[in-house]
């Protein structure tokens, strides 16, 4: 069974809980801002991106093949590791069908609907939100767990996963305010959205507190690669494309991955 000090304990709740409220920030940019400039948002989507599969794939997937193997041994260790890294993918693939995520809806709504149909965009807001809330209970896990068991890896994923829930916070706050006109329905809406993700932290820690063996790092840490990876390619990279006037995907794909391995480096130094 791991070690974990009171610190690293109180970081990754710290952590997990800064990262949902910039589902918060989200709703403040529209609420208070002009429009965001949609090639700073794609270039912002694409680093989260790069930094989420990066990071992934790098240091949580192999933190959960090394886990494994402590219990099993390597090869054990590296075939039960992406197992539990494919069931990450399919667990969101599960969420995905049962509650469509709905940011694509939300980009093709025009002015003119909202406008015009105030109840039908309430509903719109209303779903928005339980479907953000769904994808948010694993980002939570995600965060917290990396951080619980090595902060340098937490860190980064953390904010990768801060910069993706501005446009999350920014997807509940849109239809909130256009049916409701209430700003501060509309941040109450994004916030309660966000802090999903340190609920969910906590249901995860207390429901695995008392078994928190090699084996059970193994499997949540696998479970998290899964899930970071497939949320970066299927909602991180296309959004960033229909926002992007040029190559900014591209560009913060890449700097997004660079970012977070001189992070990295830099931590174990």
């Amino acid at each position: 069974m791991h070690g974990i000090s009171t610190d690293n304990l109180w970081m990754a709740f710290g952590l997990t809980f800064a990262a949902g409220l910039a589902t918060a920030i989200g709703s403040l940019m529209v609420l208070f801002s002009k429009r965001p400039n949609p090639r700073l948002l794609a270039f912002g989507l694409a680093f989260a991106g790069g930094a989420m599969v990066y990071v992934s794939l790098s240091e949580i997937l192999n933190k959960s093949i090394a886990s494994f193997a402590l219990s099993y041994g390597d090869r054990l260790g590296f075939t039960y590791g992406t197992l539990w890294f494919l069931g990450g993918v399919l667990l969101v693939v599960l969420i995905d069908h049962l509650v469509p995520n709905p940011h694509e809806t939300l980009d093709k709504q025009d002015p003119a609907f909202k406008e015009k149909n105030r109840s039908s965009i309430r509903r719109v807001g209303l779903l928005s939100a339980v479907a953000i809330t769904a994808h948010n209970f694993p980002e939570g896990l995600a965060t917290f767990f990396a951080t619980l068991e090595s902060p340098s890896v937490g860190l980064p994923l953390a904010f990768a996963i801060a910069i993706h829930n501005i446009p999350e916070g920014i997807a509940i706050a849109v239809p909130v305010y256009f049916a409701t006109g209430r700003k501060s329905y509309a941040f109450g809406a994004s916030l309660l959205s966000g802090l999903a993700e340190p609920v969910g932290a906590a249901i995860g820690y207390f429901a695995l507190a008392g078994s928190l063996s090699h084996a059970t790092f193994g499997a949540v840490f696998g479970l998290i690669a899964g899930i970071m990876v497939f949320l970066a390619l299927d909602e991180l990279l296309p959004a960033a494309k229909r926002y992007a006037k040029g190559h900014e995907t591209v560009y913060g794909l890449v700097i997004g991955m660079a970012t977070i391995a001189i992070s990295l480096v830099l931590f174990k130094w």
